[in-house]
């Protein structure tokens, strides 16, 4: 495949910032990938790993067509305010954060005019952190979405190029509604994963370690989710908090109304509300967004299910 650009500079060696390079490498999206990060252990692991051209620890965009930053959401904004002046005419800025509309604003206010910025969010990653956890099919067939004013200026079809040249699939949306979908999507249901996974450290004590002895799958499942980087998720319900707060006002209600449903032994209710939210489940495996395969497609041989 042709290059899409010539010159990327990765901000963050994480899970995201070295999937992307192993995607540009195996895609051939970009002709030369530069990854930067402050932290020692991560460039040690990513010189090993040999997955871009070069590793520093000073991000220097000046001859990047492309910089990524793919960093925690609460540094995108001090970072770039870093490498903005750096950069040079005509690049493009962009990011891959999970909150979009305080990215959007802060960015925008500092932005030089000769410079691009376009929010952009991969949806897809894996419990696991560092440099070490990424794979370059990471992004194939995961929609990747970009927020910008204007979707059909060349700098937003150039990193749509880009990001279906990894393997992702793209789509345009207004920063605000973006995180009002993703709190939904995504934002609640870990707040709810690290809720259930605390409780269940405190009964933990109580029933003498059988919480873990006896997990079962749905168990399982919540705590591969609250295993997720606890800084990262820190600064996604700071930052989205208004949304969060709007769904989970919402979450509640219906918690509340299924909660009476169970005290006052209220089967018809249970019945309608499972049979709804099971259509979901079918709807998401037929968008092609999950596996159709039994238990997630996990080895379960020997696992006695709830």
């Amino acid at each position: 495949m042709q290059n899409i650009y010539d010159n990327v500079l990765i901000v963050g060696g994480g899970l995201i910032g070295s999937s992307i390079a192993r995607a540009c490498r195996e895609f051939g999206a970009a002709k030369r990938v530069t990854i930067a990060d402050t932290n020692a252990d991560v460039r040690t692991a990513l010189n090993g790993l040999n997955i871009c051209d070069k590793v520093t620890d000073t991000a220097n965009p000046s001859d990047a067509d492309l910089v990524i930053l793919a960093v925690p959401p609460g540094n995108i904004s001090d970072i770039a305010a870093y490498v903005l002046p750096h950069m040079k005419k005509g690049a493009t800025l962009t990011d891959v954060g999970s909150v979009k509309a305080d990215v959007v604003e802060k960015i925008t206010a500092i932005l030089p005019k000769d410079i691009n910025f376009i929010g952009g969010h991969p949806i897809a990653g894996t419990e696991q952190s560092g440099p070490e956890a990424g794979f370059a099919a990471l992004f194939t067939d995961r929609w990747c979405i970009l927020t910008t004013s204007d979707e059909d200026a060349l700098a937003a079809q150039k990193l749509k190029q880009f990001w279906q040249a990894i393997g992702s699939r793209v789509t345009f949306m207004d920063a605000k509604h973006h995180d009002l979908v993703l709190a939904t999507t995504s934002h609640l249901p870990h707040l709810i994963a690290y809720a259930l996974v605390g409780t269940a450290t405190d009964m933990e004590t109580v029933t003498r370690g059988e919480v873990i002895k006896y997990s079962a799958g749905g168990f399982r499942d919540f705590t591969r989710i609250a295993a997720s980087d606890p800084v990262m998720w820190r600064d996604v319900f700071l930052q989205n908090k208004d949304a969060v707060l709007d769904v989970l006002g919402r979450y509640i209600e219906d918690l509340t109304a299924l909660k009476k449903a169970v005290r006052w032994g209220d089967g018809e209710t249970l019945l309608k509300e499972f049979t709804k939210t099971r259509d979901i489940r079918t709807r998401i495996i037929d968008a092609g967004q999950d596996s159709a395969k039994p238990n997630f497609g996990r080895d379960i041989s020997g696992d006695e299910e709830e």
